[in-house]
């Protein structure tokens, strides 16, 4: 047991914090494994948290962390947001009445073994946002954009005709039942990246096409940026703007919720957190390669760790008022109009 926790501290210390917190908000949340990944002689679970509303009919919202294994600051600041639900809900009233109308699913370690192993890949070695069955829409960046080349190079998609790894099959069924059968959802999958912004994505990554829901991905922008003039600047935005990749786990998801699902409405979205603002900040975090991807300083790390909860509870507000924000059938003709203007005009302003 002393050996386990000693190692758990060295390599995982997020799990030793996810436990605490499942331990002390016990009486409030409902918990579950998805998958359990071998670890030399352990094994590292997948958790899966809910607390709110148990009706299939409440609007639901997701909070994913974890995918990338070097990214481990996006299972931390799911954390830090779960945290203060927990301890919010030993004295405020007004989020109890929030939660009996709306449910919040948590995946904050997906890849627990990946961030055990401080790698990109699943143990196995395969890019887990690069290993559904869907291919790009034309070209896609040589290696980032998924390849099957080999594991031993990052953004391998693992071989053509083998079924999906285990830690994605698992996200795919916690999405499937516990947001595909609400009439409203949305999900965010926290990841570091290159940039010097933060940026929330919606799909496609395959296809520089518009989602069926973009008329809606438009009005939550104008809805946080109206309500939040002074908040922390994202720029929200389709991934494929910036670039296309084969294999992403949430294209699959919409697509098959677009499917199955036709009059519900399921809004996956990214938050792709920019660490060149760390880096810029504190060069020296070049020499490790854990360092482009997560804030090093602790008052930087202290930072973000604090600053996504406002947009957290945002889309867990919206979430909870699909019906006051969701345009009608009018209103989003022209919205979709709109950001079709403003995302995917040519060079030439058509």
């Amino acid at each position: 047991m002393e050996e386990t926790l000693y190692l758990l501290q060295r390599h995982l210390p997020e799990q030793l914090e996810l436990d605490a917190l499942i331990h002390e908000g016990a009486r409030h949340l409902r918990v579950s494994v998805a998958h359990r990944v071998p670890m030399g002689d352990m094994e590292l679970p997948v958790h899966v948290i809910e607390l709110g509303s148990r009706s299939p009919q409440a609007p639901a919202i997701g909070f994913f962390g974890g995918v990338h294994g070097v990214e481990r600051i996006g299972s931390q600041v799911l954390i830090s947001w779960l945290h203060s639900l927990i301890h919010r809900l030993q004295w405020d009233d007004q989020l109890h009445r929030r939660l009996e109308k709306v449910r919040l699913v948590f995946m904050p370690m997906i890849n627990p073994g990946g961030i055990w192993n401080r790698t990109r890949s699943n143990p196995h070695g395969v890019d887990l946002m690069r290993n559904a069955p869907v291919d790009a829409m034309g070209k896609v960046p040589f290696l980032v954009g998924g390849h099957r080349i080999s594991r031993h190079l990052p953004w391998y998609r693992g071989k053509a005709g083998e079924p999906m790894q285990p830690e994605a099959q698992a996200l795919i069924r916690v999405v499937r039942e516990k947001l595909f059968g609400a009439p409203f959802s949305m999900s965010l999958d926290c990841h570091s990246g290159f940039g010097r912004r933060d940026r929330v994505w919606c799909c496609y990554a395959r296809s520089h096409r518009p989602i069926p829901h973009i008329a809606e991905v438009f009005r939550l922008k104008q809805v946080f940026e109206q309500t939040y003039p002074y908040q922390h600047p994202y720029l929200i935005e389709p991934q494929s703007i910036n670039y296309t990749t084969h294999g992403d786990l949430w294209d699959y998801l919409y697509d098959e919720a677009q499917e199955q699902h036709p009059h519900h409405t399921f809004l996956p979205f990214t938050l792709e957190m920019g660490s060149w603002l760390w880096v810029r900040k504190n060069p020296r975090q070049m020499l490790d390669f854990f360092g482009y991807f997560n804030p090093v300083i602790s008052h930087r790390h202290h930072r973000v760790l604090r600053q996504h909860l406002p947009f957290f509870e945002f889309l867990t507000a919206m979430t909870a008022n699909a019906g006051n924000w969701l345009p009608p059938g009018h209103r989003r003709e022209s919205l979709t109009r709109e950001a079709l203007r403003y995302w995917f005009r040519d060079d030439d302003g058509n």
